[in-house]
């Protein structure tokens, strides 16, 4: 998601001067690649780019060439970092092939238009694109923030259909105007958000690592003299929460996306106790919740959550609630500073959004490859 932080404010000062770019799209690997399908650069005519295609072996050759290979328009260009590729390939890189759509302002422009969009209001987006022949660039999208459009031309009903059925990178095959020609579908997901509950200074190293990986940060807390933008001018939104009057008043201070991840942290009793209230009465279960401190803290908190939230099945719910919870929050990386902590407790968070193994790389490909060989 990085990517599109860097990417939007170059595109819309080139497009309030009216100036030309190129937009570069990696839309299939072969073997090793350091970015993966979906990973985009801008390139502008003076030689200023935003994002990557690669780890740094390609982008410079790929703004080299960019221009002239898309005087005709959008074009898929295949680039190597195979040492045996050729004479001179363009640098070391991880060994593998990559495939690259480039095209100018005229196709590049609506996909940044929703790709803004959805980046800005934290939902998914679905786009699916032609990959060669005359149609090369043309788009179809499926989101909350962009409908599903073709350019009017009815031919491409297909590639609407592929932005709306498919859910991850991939290419497929598609009939456009009766002949086979091959797209591409490519599914972001929302852009994740965290919501960091207590204003400490603790809170400014999980603040400034969240923003890094570009999620969307909101930092509240019921002292209004910790909770300020002084404060905490990297994060998206700062809320001086009235402790007092949640979880009722939740609603009125704070509305998480289902996909979020929270950390309650304020090392207060009474706030995490009155904030845990309020976040496990929403409507749904957010994706990660964590709760700083030890397990035994932990559960005392959700007993008087309970009693907030007026349950009577008050030993019941504290026992569910902590099969659900991250608590203590964060992976043991044998953290004991502030910025340690933070690490451990992002790695957790990025862990269970991804779905992830959190196992060292090498144990994973071990696995997968021993699991290839028994199938074969």
């Amino acid at each position: 998601m990085t990517d599109l932080e860097h990417i939007l404010p170059l595109w819309r000062e080139l497009e309030a001067a009216g100036a030309d770019y190129v937009l570069a799209t990696v839309v299939a690997v072969e073997g090793s690649s350091y970015r993966k399908p979906g990973a985009r650069m801008l390139i502008a005519q003076d030689g200023r780019r935003a994002g990557t295609v690669s780890g740094g072996c390609l982008e410079a050759e790929v703004a080299q060439r960019a221009w002239w290979l898309t005087t005709s328009g959008p074009v898929v260009e295949r680039y190597s970092t195979l040492a045996d590729d050729g004479d001179m390939p363009y640098g070391s890189g991880c060994g593998g092939v990559v495939y690259i759509l480039l095209e100018r302002r005229q196709t590049a422009r609506p996909l940044l238009v929703a790709l803004e969009a959805a980046f800005q209001a934290r939902t998914p987006l679905a786009i699916a694109a032609i990959l060669e022949g005359p149609h090369t660039g043309r788009r179809a999208f499926a989101g909350e923030t962009a409908s599903v459009a073709s350019a009017g031309d009815a031919a491409l009903h297909d590639l609407a259909q592929l932005a709306l059925e498919r859910r991850a990178c991939m290419e497929s095959p598609i009939s456009v105007q009766g002949s086979q020609t091959r797209a591409w579908a490519d599914y972001r997901p929302a852009r994740p958000g965290l919501w960091i509950f207590g204003a400490g200074d603790d809170a400014k190293p999980l603040l400034q690592l969240a923003r890094e990986l570009g999620w969307f940060v909101a930092v509240a807390d019921g002292r209004s003299h910790l909770a300020t933008r002084e404060r905490f001018s990297a994060a998206d939104e700062v809320r001086a929460l009235p402790i007092s009057a949640l979880p009722a008043a939740a609603p009125m201070h704070f509305r998480p996306h289902p996909t979020d991840a929270a950390v309650v942290m304020t090392h207060s009793f009474e706030q995490d106790a009155h904030i845990l209230a309020s976040l496990l009465a929403l409507d749904f279960p957010l994706a990660y919740l964590g709760v700083l401190g030890p397990q035994r803290r932990t559960r005392e908190l959700l007993a008087e959550a309970a009693h907030l939230l007026h349950l009577s099945d008050s030993a019941e719910r504290v026992e569910k609630w902590l099969e659900q919870l991250h608590a203590p929050t964060g992976l043991d990386l044998g953290a004991e500073t502030p910025a340690t902590v933070a690490l451990s407790i992002l790695a957790e968070v990025q862990q269970t959004l991804t779905a992830a193994t959190a196992l060292p790389l090498r144990q994973v490909r071990r696995y997968t490859g021993n699991l290839t060989a028994a199938t074969q």
